[in-house]
C-alpha cells in the first residue's frame, strides 16, 4: 500500500509531499510533482517532522501517575496529604500509589512521613514516591509487607525510605498492581505518547524498577495494538543474569536504569565531595567497579549495548573508569561499536565528556531536569551549592565535543513533553550550556534512533528511512516553531507508515 502526505511544510519548505511505501519513505519533493497513491492525507499546510523519540521512560509507573495520584502540583505538605486522602476515598481498596511530591519548596520545610500517610489511608498499603523516584514515603501497612526492611540501608522508622530499603518497598508496591491495572496503565502511557507525537519510547526496566514480567507485558501490548514503538532495556548486571533477560526478550540493551547511584533530591547521587546542605553525606556508589568492568566487558564481547544510571560525578567517573578498562582490554573500536550509554549524566566534567566522545558513547539526558531544578534558587543550588550547580547538565559541552545526545523525560519523574524538552534544552538555566535549536530537535528525534543503533544513515526523512512521522497543527516552519517556543498539537502520528488515531 502507498500513502501520500501532501501539502505540508517539511523543515522550512512549504508545499511539500512525502510518499510512503511499505512503511518507509519512498519519495520526498514538491507536492505538485507527487504521483498518485492508494491513500492521500491532505496536510493543508501543516508542519511535518520526524516523530519524537522519548529516550527514557517507565511506562507502567507513568501510566499509574496519569490514571491515579500525581503529586507534582502539590504546593505544601498539607496539600499533598489532602490529595492522598482524596485518592484513598476515590479508590477505597487495593494499594495506593502516588508520585511526584517535592518538599524543597514546601512552607513546612519537611517531606511526608509515615504518620502523615497513615492518618489518611488507615491500614492500607501506600507508596508515595518523591519526585526523583529515588526515595519514597510509605505507610505502615506496606512496611509490614516487606520482611526485614528495617535492617536494610536507607530505612527510616518515619517511613521515609532510600537506598536498598526503598528498592525493596518499590518492588512490593508495584508487585501488588494487578494485571488489569498494569495493562491499563501501560496503555495510558502509550496513548499519551502518541497524542504528543512520540513515535517511540525507550522503556527503562530492571529488577529494581519493574520486573521482567512487567516488561514482557508492555512489549506484547505494543506489538498487539497500534501505537508508539517500545524499545526495551534491562538494568541488571551481567553477573546477575542481566544479559540472559536481554536475549530472552530481544531487548535493545543491557542497562538503562542500572542504578550506579541515586539522585540529588534524595541525597543519594554519588558525589566526589559532600552535599552542601548535608555535609555528612556524599551519597554512595552501589556497585564495586569490578562488577561494572565485568558488565561492560560481557556486553562488549556480545555486541550488546550497556547502559548505566549515573548522576553524581563520582558515579560518572566510576562508570567511565570501568569502560576505560574494557577499552584497554578489547580495544576502542569494539567499545565504540556498542555505543554504550549513560543515563541522566547530570555531573560530567571535561574529562568525562572527552572520554565519552573518544569511546563513541551516548548521553541520554533529560532537559526538564534543568528546567525544574536548575537556576540560582533551584534544587541543584540547594543540594550542591553555587559553585557546582551551574555545571549540571552540560549539554553544550557534550554536543560540541561530538557526544551523541538523546533526549528523554524519565517519565513519571518529569512528564511526557517532547516540545517542552526541546525548548528546555535550548533555554538552559546556565548561560552557554544549552543546545542550538536544531541540535535540540535532532537529539529529540534522530538522536533516539542513534542511541539504539537504528538510525538511517541519511537521516529520518531520507528515502528508505522508516516512516516515523508527526503532522503538527501549525502553519509555522520548524525554524519558527523552535524560535517561538511553540508547542503545536499533533494532528497525526505515523509509525512505520501506519496512521495512529483518526486521519485528519
Amino acid at each position: 500500500m502507498t500513502l501520500l502526505v501532501t501539502d505540508v511544510t517539511v523543515g522550512d519548505r512549504p508545499g511539500r509531499a512525502v510518499r510512503i511505501e511499505d512503511g518507509r519513505v519512498a519519495w520526498l519533493g514538491d507536492a505538485a510533482d507527487a504521483a498518485p497513491a492508494d491513500r492521500r492525507i491532505a496536510g493543508e499546510g501543516a508542519l511535518l517532522t520526524p516523530a519524537f523519540v522519548d529516550a527514557h521512560v517507565h511506562a507502567t509507573a507513568t501510566g499509574l501517575a496519569l490514571t491515579g495520584l500525581d503529586l507534582h502540583s502539590s504546593v505544601s505538605l498539607v496539600d499533598a496529604v489532602a490529595s492522598i486522602g482524596a485518592q484513598a476515598r476515590t479508590a477505597p481498596s487495593g494499594i495506593l500509589l502516588g508520585t511526584g511530591w517535592d518538599e524543597t519548596g514546601w512552607p513546612e520545610g519537611r517531606g511526608l512521613t509515615r504518620a502523615d500517610v497513615d492518618a489518611v489511608v488507615g491500614d492500607r498499603p501506600a507508596y508515595l514516591a518523591r519526585v526523583d523516584v529515588h526515595s519514597a514515603t510509605v505507610s505502615t501497612a506496606l512496611l509490614d509487607r516487606v520482611p526485614g526492611i528495617a535492617g536494610l540501608p536507607g530505612f527510616d522508622p518515619d517511613g521515609r525510605l532510600r537506598l536498598d530499603a526503598h528498592h525493596a518497598a518499590r518492588r512490593a508496591a508495584y508487585g501488588a498492581v494487578d494485571a488489569g491495572q498494569r495493562r491499563a496503565a501501560q496503555r495510558a502511557t502509550l496513548d499519551a505518547a502518541a497524542a504528543l507525537g512520540i513515535g517511540s519510547v525507550h522503556e527503562m526496566a530492571g529488577p529494581e524498577v519493574s520486573g521482567a514480567d512487567d516488561l514482557a507485558v508492555l512489549l506484547a501490548l505494543a506489538a498487539e495494538e497500534p501505537g508508539p514503538l517500545v524499545l526495551g532495556y534491562w538494568g541488571e548486571l551481567a553477573e546477575r543474569g542481566g544479559l540472559d533477560v536481554v536475549r530472552e526478550l530481544g531487548l535493545a540493551g543491557a542497562g538503562g536504569d542500572l542504578f550506579c547511584d541515586g539522585a540529588f533530591g534524595s541525597h543519594t547521587a554519588a558525589l566526589s565531595a559532600p552535599y552542601t546542605d548535608r555535609p555528612d553525606t556524599a551519597g554512595s556508589l552501589r556497585f564495586a567497579t569490578a562488577s561494572l568492568v565485568d558488565h561492560v566487558r560481557a556486553c562488549t564481547r556480545a555486541g550488546v549495548q550497556a547502559g548505566f544510571h549515573c548522576i553524581g560525578d563520582a558515579a560518572v567517573e566510576q562508570v567511565l573508569d570501568a569502560v576505560g578498562t574494557v577499552v584497554e582490554e578489547l580495544g576502542a573500536a569494539a567499545v565504540r561499536a556498542c555505543r554504550h550509554r549513560l543515563e541522566h549524566l547530570e555531573m560530567a566534567g571535561p574529562s568525562a565528556v572527552a572520554r565519552m566522545a573518544d569511546w563513541g558513547m551516548v548521553a541520554s539526558v533529560q532537559p526538564a531536569f534543568d528546567a525544574a531544578w536548575g537556576g540560582t534558587g533551584g534544587m541543584y543550588a540547594e543540594r550542591l551549592g553555587p559553585g557546582r550547580a551551574p555545571a549540571c547538565n552540560p549539554f553544550a559541552d557534550l554536543s560540541d565535543a561530538g557526544v551523541a545526545l538523546a533526549l528523554g523525560s524519565d517519565a513519571p519523574v518529569t512528564p511526557l513533553d517532547p516540545w517542552g524538552g526541546v525548548h528546555a534544552a535550548v533555554d538552559h538555566r546556565t548561560p552557554g550550556s544549552g543546545l542550538r535549536p536544531f541540535d535540540a530537535f535532532d537529539a529529540a528525534t534522530h538522536g533516539g534512533w542513534h542511541a539504539v543503533r537504528a538510525e538511517h544513515p541519511a537521516g529520518p526523512l531520507a528515502v528508505g528511512a522508516p516512516a516515523h512521522l508527526a503532522l503538527w497543527a501549525t502553519p509555522s516552519t520548524l525554524s519558527d516553531v523552535l524560535a517561538g517556543r511553540e508547542r503545536p498539537d499533533c494532528r497525526l502520528l505515523l509509525v512505520d507508515g501506519d496512521p495512529i488515531g483518526a486521519l485528519p
